[in-house]
């Protein structure tokens, strides 16, 4: 196989790959995520932030917390705490996403589950083959 059959292989792999639904779906998420994550940075950096800057010292912005090591260097503790809250309402709100998802799916599966399937109607053949036994019962 030449090279330039396995890169027209690899290509058309590729394209059936981008093309199921479930990628595109995983796509549409991360974008979403994305836009979600700078929502998150503000509700940590405008309004968590100045309500615990004012338990540490009066400083508005906990971003700014850190303290000084001895061998030099500064410990960023408050960018530490900032990242840990916005991974905590990440996950807080993926998590209810999730929650509401499964609950919607699994109200639908049992819908679907109380509802019995109604029996295929019997052919003409079938018909016919009836009618013949219950007048051969008749007789």
């Amino acid at each position: 196989m030449s090279t330039t059959e396995k890169a027209k292989g690899f290509v058309s792999e590729f394209k059936q790959f981008i093309a199921r639904g479930n990628v595109m779906d995983m796509a549409v998420g991360v974008i979403i995520g994305g836009a979600f994550k700078s929502i998150a940075d503000s509700l940590v950096s405008d309004i968590i932030n100045p309500i615990l800057g004012i338990f540490t010292g009066g400083s508005s912005d906990l971003s700014s917390l850190s303290f000084s090591l001895p061998g030099g260097g500064d410990l960023m503790l408050g960018n530490f705490i900032n990242a840990v809250l916005n991974f905590l309402i990440m996950a807080l709100v993926v998590f209810c996403i999730v929650k509401t998802l499964n609950t919607f799916h699994d109200k639908l599966a049992k819908k679907q589950e109380e509802e019995p399937e109604e029996p295929p109607e019997p052919s003409n053949e079938e018909k016919l083959l009836t009618e013949i036994r219950d007048l051969l019962k008749e007789k």
